[in-house]
């Protein structure tokens, strides 16, 4: 992780930083181009690759946590949802509308970068893994750390991830919340420490509980990020919804707590989760298998 948290977090910070003081970091914005991408994409691979040997023997276990490190220090230094949407204000109601419909479809598929990242690290864990095999203490089969191939369980797992993480954060991500006679009720911007911690919570039980059932790998609830934060970012983009937040409430205020968190931190605190839940539900097994 401190490999991550320097080359990425540190040292490529200038790539992607915003612009604007206190802005949140999007593509959207127009401040990372496609040669910092393949930059920071070819550093994920680069920590990923350290993150092996730093943590040997047990670098195909817990080297790839370096990648989202990075990211996750990035979005400790980003601005918020909040800060987005107050830099896309127009003379009335239906221009601020047409211009927010317009940052949420740039957004839309942003987590695919930042999930590139974080397989560009998992990718060179498996390259260095492949071609320096590391012999640990303790065999796969000792500790439960087998992993199914079925094409149910996974598409299943995928699913059961987003569904667990949505709810988890819904009841880990809070603020100040305010009545609301047409939602219900809505939610301010949590702080960035509040949405760490709730992103990370929520995957690492999504992680858990898809390990436990479901026998599948945390790249099932790490992929499931890219899912979550595509749902997310639609919701926040519905125009009857979107409409009704612009005319009744400041833009620190949100339908739903999901709508205020960035990709980027649904993508790199969600892959540290589910890396945690899945050793989390390994050790809980081995506990129960030996306690008795």
């Amino acid at each position: 992780m401190a490999a991550g948290l320097l080359l990425i977090g540190v040292a490529a910070w200038p790539l992607v930083a915003p612009a604007v003081p206190n802005g949140a970091i999007t593509v959207q914005a127009g401040d990372i181009s496609v040669w910092d991408t393949l930059i920071v994409v070819t550093l994920g691979f680069v920590v990923g690759l350290l993150g092996y040997f730093l943590a040997w023997p047990y670098g195909a276990d817990i080297g790839v946590l370096a990648a989202p490190a990075g990211l996750a220090l990035w979005s400790m230094r980003s601005g918020s949802m909040a800060s987005i949407l107050r830099l896309n204000i127009g003379p009335n109601v239906e221009q601020t509308l047409l211009l927010r419909q317009k940052v949420f479809a740039a957004m839309q598929w942003e987590a695919l970068l930042w999930f590139a990242v974080v397989a560009a690290g998992f990718a060179g864990v498996s390259l260095a893994a492949r071609h320096v095999p590391a012999h640990r203490p303790v065999r796969d089969e000792d500790i439960g750390n087998t992993n199914s191939r079925n094409p149910f369980n996974i598409a299943a797992a995928l699913l059961a991830s987003v569904v667990i993480a949505q709810f988890a954060m819904a009841v880990f991500a809070q603020d100040v919340r305010m009545f609301d006679s047409k939602l219900g009720s809505v939610i301010g911007q949590p702080g960035r420490a509040q949405i760490a911690f709730a992103v990370f919570v929520s995957f690492a039980i999504a992680a858990f509980i898809v390990k436990r059932f479901l026998d599948v790998s945390w790249l099932a609830a790490a992929a499931s990020t890219v899912g979550l934060a595509f749902y997310a970012v639609w919701l926040s983009g519905k125009r009857d919804v979107l409409e009704h937040m612009i005319e009744t409430w400041p833009e620190a205020f949100f339908s739903r707590s999901i709508c205020a968190i960035l990709p980027i931190q649904i993508v790199a605190f969600g892959a540290i989760g589910a890396v945690t839940g899945y050793w989390f539900a390994i050790k809980y097994d081995w506990w129960r298998k030996h306690s008795q």
